[in-house]
């Protein structure tokens, strides 16, 4: 995910910095002594430092939901994706040293005024228009958009400790601070076996079920184990009077509610497969309501 918004970074840059003519100019080292040695092979030009130096969690967009998928039975839930907070601080370099004639600050200015500019053209980042024609990761593509933050007020609150920690032979350098928001993706964590039957009784503790107080479930299947949806499924009293009717629905399932203590016929029938009844009792001591096509 990170690696694949450093690509971003430098598409955008490489796309509208006309300073920027190929991905050398820009890169992602620590702006130490190893990085300005590279500034100073690159000849003439300039260069873009953007260093990540923080990550956090945004806590105020982290959320409980799950996505539930069921596959044979077995479910498996994605729980949403966090969002994190990555903290860039993006630098200009010259490869020219100061001289009586020569000043290269003016320009490295120049090029932080432009990227200023172009962070602030593209917020929030649309990852499908930066890159186009080329595809979007799947990690960046879970937010269309992603939300930035370009030079907030308060800055970067440990500035100065950052610039201690890159070489003492030279000053601190002005940079742009950057917080570009990403979704982290979850890997799926399984649930198991769903519940294919239910029993829901309703009465006075230690009491007999209230009249009209219980629902069932169940599953209609065919001859292979797989569940048939949109068949026809009705309950009827133990003399065949209808009571209730409903259709299965995509995985197989259908429900009753309301249903008093007693016998009854679960009767399904499906294109293909004709009817299937079975006799059973509410509640049924074994919790099980399948109708299986033999």
């Amino acid at each position: 995910m990170i690696a694949h918004l450093d690509g971003l970074l430098r598409h955008l840059f490489r796309a509208h910095l006309s300073q920027i003519p190929d991905d050398s100019r820009v890169r992602f080292q620590p702006p130490d002594a190893d990085w300005r040695q590279h500034v100073a092979g690159l000849g003439t030009g300039l260069a873009l430092n953007v260093y990540l130096v923080d990550l956090r969690e945004n806590r105020k967009l982290r959320s409980n939901e799950r996505i539930r998928s069921v596959v044979d039975g077995i479910a498996t839930d994605v729980p949403a994706p966090r969002r994190v907070d990555l903290h860039y601080l993006i630098t200009a370099w010259s490869p020219a040293a100061p001289s009586a004639s020569f000043d290269p600050t003016p320009d490295e200015h120049t090029l932080m005024h432009d990227v200023t500019r172009v962070l602030m053209d593209h917020q929030p980042l649309v990852p499908a228009e930066i890159l186009l024609p080329l595809p979007v990761p799947p990690d960046l593509a879970v937010d269309p958009e992603l939300e930035t933050s370009v030079l907030p007020g308060d800055g970067f609150p440990k500035y100065a400790e950052f610039w201690g920690t890159m070489g003492t032979t030279h000053p601190w350098k002005p940079a742009v601070y950057l917080t570009v928001t990403v979704p982290v993706v979850q890997l799926p964590q399984l649930v198991g076996p769903v519940v294919i039957n239910r029993t829901a009784v309703y009465s006075t503790i230690g009491g007999a079920p209230f009249a009209g107080a219980i629902q069932i479930g169940g599953r209609v299947r065919n001859g292979s184990g797989q569940p048939l949806a949109g068949a026809w499924v009705r309950i009827e009293t133990a003399a065949a009077v209808p009571v209730q009717f409903t259709e299965t629905d995509s995985d197989g399932r259908f429900t009753f509610a309301g249903l008093s203590e007693g016998a009854y016929l679960l009767r399904a029938r499906t294109v293909g497969l004709g009817e299937r009844t079975r006799v059973i009792d509410v509640p049924s001591p074994a919790g099980n309501y399948e109708l299986t096509y033999p």
